[in-house]
C-alpha cells in the first residue's frame, strides 16, 4: 500500500501550495493566502474527494461568497434517474454551487454513480438513508441499522468519489434523553436523525456515528471527504426552535470539529430549520461560538410553518438573515417542500431563491463584487439597456423570456408606467 495523501487542510496547515486553493481564490477574487490561511484554520472548507475530477472547485466559508446546495434524488415511490439528472442539470445551470443525492428508492449505488460522473459541482450524501433502505430490504426495522453496515456504506460512497457526506455524530444518548424529556411540537424532523433516535431508543446502545467518530474520521481522511455534521434535532416548527435537545447537539458538533481539524479533516456545521425572525441571529451567533467558527450550512431556516407551496420564499427570508449574520452555505428549499417530490420548476425556483437570499447577504457581508453587481443592475436600469440587465441580472433566462412577451413598442420601456417611465429624462 502506498503512502496515504496528505489532506487539502494538512497541506494548508503546512503551508503547502494547492491547485484547489489557487483555483478557489481566482473564484473568489481573493489572495491564495486567504484561502490557504482560512482552510488550515478551519473556517473555510473546499469539499473534494480525491476520487473526484471537478471542472467547478466552490470554497465555503467565513470572508467568501454564500454558496447554495440544491437537493436531488429519488424517492420509494418516484424513481426516476434521467428526471433526477435532469434536475442536477437545472440546478447546476440555474447556479447552485452543490448538489446532495438523498435517494431513497432504486439502484442507490447506480444513481450516485450516474450523478457523480455527470455533475460538474461538489456532490454530497447523507449515507445513513442508505443504511436504512439497505435495512428494511432486510425485513428488518429502521432501529435495527447496524453501525458496521452504516460504516460500510460510507466507505463505499467514499470510494465513489463522494466529495462531502452529512453525519449526523451529534445524536448521543445523553442529548437523546433531553428530547424524550422535553418533547417537540413537531418532533425529530430530520430523517437520518429519527433513524438515529429509534435506535437509540430501541436498544439503548450508543450511536456509532458518535461512539466510533475516529473510525469515521479515518475514513474521510482517507478520501479527504469534507464532514457536514448534521442537525439531526433541527427544529421543524417554529415551536422548537432553540430548544434543549438543538442546543445539546450543537455542543457535542463543536468538540467533534476540533477533533476533525486535528486529524486534519474538513469540516463544517449544518443548522436549522424552521426558526423564527427573532431568534435567527441568536442561532447563528451561538453556532458559530460552539462551532469553534466551522463554517455553517443552513436549511433556510423557515420563518413560518404555513406556507406550504410557498416555502421557497419563508426559507429565503430567514436564508437571508441568516447569512448576513454569519452562515456560509444555504440548502435551498423549494415550492414543494413538506407536499411531493420537486419537479424541474420547483428545483430551479429553488435555487434562484437561496440565491437571491446568498447574494442579499453578501452584501452585507461586503463580500467583494456583491454591491457592485446590484450598481451595474441599476445603472443599465436607468439606461433602459435590457441588454445589458439580463447580464447582470440573477435569473437572465427568465428576464429573457417576460422581455420576449412585450411588443416592439415596449421596446424603450415596460408596460407597467410606458410613455410615463419614470426612468426616461425627457
Amino acid at each position: 500500500m502506498g503512502k496515504q495523501k496528505t489532506t487539502l487542510m494538512e497541506d494548508a496547515q503546512n503551508e503547502k501550495a494547492s491547485d484547489l486553493i489557487k483555483s478557489a481564490a481566482q473564484t473568489e477574487n481573493l489572495s491564495e493566502e486567504f484561502i490557504r490561511s482560512g482552510i488550515a484554520a478551519g473556517t473555510i472548507v473546499i469539499p473534494k474527494n480525491f476520487n473526484r475530477n471537478l471542472k467547478k472547485i466552490v470554497a465555503i466559508g467565513a470572508g467568501l461568497k454564500t454558496k447554495v446546495n440544491a437537493n436531488i434524488g429519488t424517492s420509494p415511490d418516484c424513481i426516476n434517474l434521467s428526471e433526477e439528472l435532469a434536475k442536477l442539470d437545472v440546478a447546476v445551470k440555474a447556479g447552485a454551487d452543490a448538489v446532495m443525492d438523498l435517494s431513497t428508492g432504486g439502484n442507490l449505488t447506480q444513481i450516485r454513480k450516474e450523478i457523480l460522473a455527470v455533475s460538474p459541482v461538489q456532490v454530497g450524501t447523507v449515507p445513513i438513508y442508505e443504511a436504512a433502505c439497505r435495512t428494511v430490504a432486510k425485513s428488518k426495522k429502521i432501529s435495527q441499522i447496524e453501525g458496521d453496515l452504516l460504516f460500510d456504506i460510507i466507505e463505499e460512497q467514499a470510494e465513489q468519489g463522494v466529495d462531502f457526506m452529512t453525519v449526523h455524530c451529534g445524536i448521543n444518548k445523553a442529548a437523546v434523553e433531553i428530547l424524550n424529556r422535553q418533547g417537540r411540537l413537531a418532533g425529530v424532523v430530520s430523517r437520518g436523525g429519527s433513524f438515529l433516535v429509534k435506535c437509540i431508543n430501541a436498544t439503548g446502545k450508543e450511536n456509532p456515528l458518535y461512539e466510533q467518530y475516529d473510525r469515521l474520521l479515518q475514513i474521510a481522511k482517507k478520501y479527504d471527504i469534507t464532514l457536514s455534521l448534521g442537525d439531526g434535532f433541527r427544529p421543524g416548527c417554529i415551536q422548537d426552535a432553540s430548544d434543549g435537545s438543538q442546543i445539546a447537539e450543537l455542543s457535542v458538533l463543536g468538540d467533534l470539529v476540533l477533533r476533525a481539524r486535528k486529524t486534519g479533516v474538513q469540516s463544517m456545521i449544518e443548522g436549522p430549520g424552521h426558526v423564527p425572525l427573532n431568534q435567527i441571529e441568536a442561532n447563528v451567533t451561538i453556532a458559530k461560538r460552539m462551532g469553534h467558527n466551522a463554517p455553517l450550512y443552513f436549511l433556510g431556516p423557515l420563518v413560518t410553518d404555513i406556507a406550504p407551496g410557498y416555502d421557497h420564499i419563508t426559507s429565503a427570508i430567514g436564508g437571508a438573515i441568516a447569512a448576513a449574520r454569519g452562515v456560509d452555505f444555504i440548502c435551498y428549499v423549494t415550492p414543494a417542500e413538506h407536499l411531493r417530490l420537486p419537479n424541474l420548476q420547483d428545483v430551479h425556483d429553488g435555487v434562484i431563491s437561496a440565491r437571491i437570499a446568498g447574494h442579499a447577504a453578501d452584501i452585507v457581508k461586503g463580500v467583494k463584487e456583491a454591491k457592485e453587481r446590484d450598481d451595474e443592475m441599476s445603472k443599465w436600469r436607468k439606461a433602459r439597456n435590457w441588454e445589458k440587465q439580463k447580464e447582470f441580472c440573477i435569473d437572465p433566462i427568465k428576464f429573457a423570456k417576460e422581455r420576449a412577451k412585450l411588443s416592439p413598442r415596449q421596446e424603450d420601456v415596460c408596460t407597467m408606467c410606458g410613455e410615463f417611465c419614470s426612468m426616461r429624462d425627457e
